[in-house]
């Protein structure tokens, strides 16, 4: 999974950069805060994120790990997409956000495009208990690591049942703990072609 880049900003609009990295140009999705932090030309670190979907690999980039791991964890709210969690990410700080949950305050949330009274009442729900110490990095606090979530939602997008999906990763994880390896640190890519085998072996 790609969870950082260090490289030169290529190309800079408000919603998207491209940093080069190693002589590739990568292509990362923002928002305007992100925007206005960095500037065309300088070598930048970005906290990113790896949303997959049937037919795309999208990055989204941040610049502090805190913000990153809380744009993964206000995906877990149904109805919740990355598009919407990039926005929220952008109108509220961390702080501002555990706060509005906290204090069950929808208003404070209802001011993020897209978000509205239901879906700030929804966030709340869900999400209390989950956003607590925001003085860290750790703010991710859902069950499974981000990695793991973001192969299931992968597996789910491509026709596996949430059971037939955990069955596959675990396999896959089992595999690699054998040999050594740390499922967290392998890229997401070669995690998914691993899970589709495993997947087809056990489906028939």
């Amino acid at each position: 999974m790609i969870s950082t880049l260090t490289g030169t900003i290529r190309s800079l609009a408000s919603d998207k950069l491209i940093i080069e990295v190693g002589g590739v140009g990568l292509s990362v999705l923002i928002n305007a805060q992100t925007s206005n932090a960095v500037t065309l030309g300088s070598s930048s670190t970005l906290y990113t994120s790896l949303v997959v979907r049937e037919d795309s690999l999208t990055l989204f980039g941040f610049l502090t790990e805190e913000v990153r791991s809380l744009f993964e964890l206000v995906q877990t709210v149904s109805g919740i997409g990355p598009k919407v969690a990039l926005s929220i990410m952008g109108a509220l700080s961390p702080e501002d956000l555990a706060r509005a949950i906290s204090k069950e305050d929808t208003s404070v949330i209802e001011r993020v495009p897209g978000i509205g009274k239901k879906g700030a009442q929804r966030m709340i729900l869900e999400l209390k208990g989950k956003v607590s110490d925001l003085s860290g990095a750790k703010t991710y606090s859902g069950h499974q690591p981000p990695w793991r979530e973001q192969l299931t939602s992968a597996l789910v997008s491509l026709g596996f049942s949430a059971k037939e999906s955990d069955n596959a990763i675990s396999n896959v994880v089992n595999s690699l703990h054998n040999d050594g390896q740390d499922p967290a640190k392998e890229d997401l890519s070669e995690l998914l072609k691993l899970a589709l085998a495993s997947g087809k072996s056990s489906r028939g």
